[in-house]
């Protein structure tokens, strides 16, 4: 399922307030977004113990639970320890839509009428599932239409913004907060289609844990064996560039003013990669998308950008190509006039190095 409509992790809380007390909702999104800890937090927040029930972990009696005699001679089924409870909790059916159809199915009375069988949840409990999407390549079954009308549903989107709030009061790695202050774009990026890691706030979570377990003995090697173990291969190498300025003190700025030069060892390709998509993100941001409305500085930053290039591309063509590449989109990131006039000054430049 996908929305028109999403919502960032901050208006969750507030959003659930108003809907989880009084109907059941249904939390999509992509993976390792954040979408459990946030129905944890607000169960936490109304003072209510968050019961977790995986989809993918279940079988339809281990909702309905099993036959008992009564001594009238009937039988009736006594649904499980976790769910019949008699103070008022919070029900998180996590990948519910991950479930086997059957499992679903038994989920209908209790996500509608808050009953299951003889049993009714106390008054003052929530019901909340949360599932990922079939587009994001995970786990996902389609849901019954009766599925989908018993629930209010809500799209989650990752938000750098919120991230970075959080993690500023929740011990996470200098190196990760700053490095995704400077790169919030790269808090999130969509699971690809082959078997490999991506980036997402949990991932960033679980980098940050790695990089305290190591502390300062940390090398670069096993720097990079956890960065590519963990994000999409683009940032992990920048990342793993931006430690290295960290740890040398050697940045962009210092290559800008010319105090510096681009590094050219191979084995600080990881370094160039970095620096040079920092120096694309410096020009996106300073250039203006007309010549005629660029300043004297600007006009002098788009020349020293020109005769960068150069230099970068004497080093590494693919690296140099990277700075001045277009979006995802197809649509050219860095402005037309500079492009064209780099693509026109690029031979004298090259011909006045020599």
């Amino acid at each position: 399922m996908q929305g028109a409509v999403s919502v960032s992790p901050a208006q969750i809380p507030e959003l659930l307030l108003g809907l989880a007390t009084v109907r059941p909702v249904f939390l999509w999104g992509a993976p390792g977004i954040g979408k459990s800890s946030l129905v944890r937090a607000f169960a936490e927040s109304l003072g209510l113990e968050c019961v977790s029930l995986v989809g993918t972990q279940l079988a339809p009696e281990d909702l309905i639970g099993v036959p008992q005699l009564t001594p009238e001679g009937r039988s009736r089924f006594c649904p499980p320890e976790q769910i019949a409870r008699d103070e008022p909790y919070c029900l998180f059916l996590d990948e519910l839509n991950a479930a086997s159809p059957d499992v679903q199915k038994a989920f209908y009375s209790l996500i509608l009428d808050r009953r299951i069988g003889s049993y009714e949840l106390p008054p003052g409990s929530i019901v909340i599932g949360a599932g990922n999407r079939a587009t994001d390549g995970a786990l996902a079954r389609p849901m019954a239409s009766a599925l989908v009308n018993r629930m209010v549903h809500v799209h989650l989107r990752a938000s750098a913004g919120d991230w970075l709030r959080w993690a500023a009061g929740a011990g996470i790695h200098p190196w990760v907060v700053d490095y995704l202050t400077d790169r919030p774009d790269h808090l999130w990026s969509a699971p690809p289609k082959s078997e490999e890691p991506f980036s997402t706030p949990r991932a960033w979570h679980m980098l940050s844990d790695t990089l305290h377990s190591f502390g300062p003995t940390l090398d670069d090697e096993t720097l990079k064996v956890l960065a590519y173990g963990l994000l999409t291969p683009q940032h992990a190498i920048a990342f793993c560039g931006y430690a290295k300025i960290v740890r040398n003190a050697y940045g962009l700025e210092s290559i800008l003013k010319g105090d510096a030069r681009w590094p050219h060892r191979p084995e600080d390709r990881d370094l160039l990669y970095y620096l040079a998509d920092a120096f694309r993100g410096r020009l996106v941001k300073e250039l203006p998308a007309s010549k005629e409305h660029a300043s004297g500085a600007q006009r002098q930053t788009a020349f020293r950008a020109k005769s960068l290039l150069v230099q970068l591309a004497e080093i590494s063509v693919e690296v140099a190509q990277t700075v001045i590449a277009d979006g995802t989109d197809g649509i050219p990131v860095l402005p037309s006039w500079f492009l064209i006039e780099a693509a026109r000054d690029m031979p004298r430049l090259v011909e006045a190095r020599r």
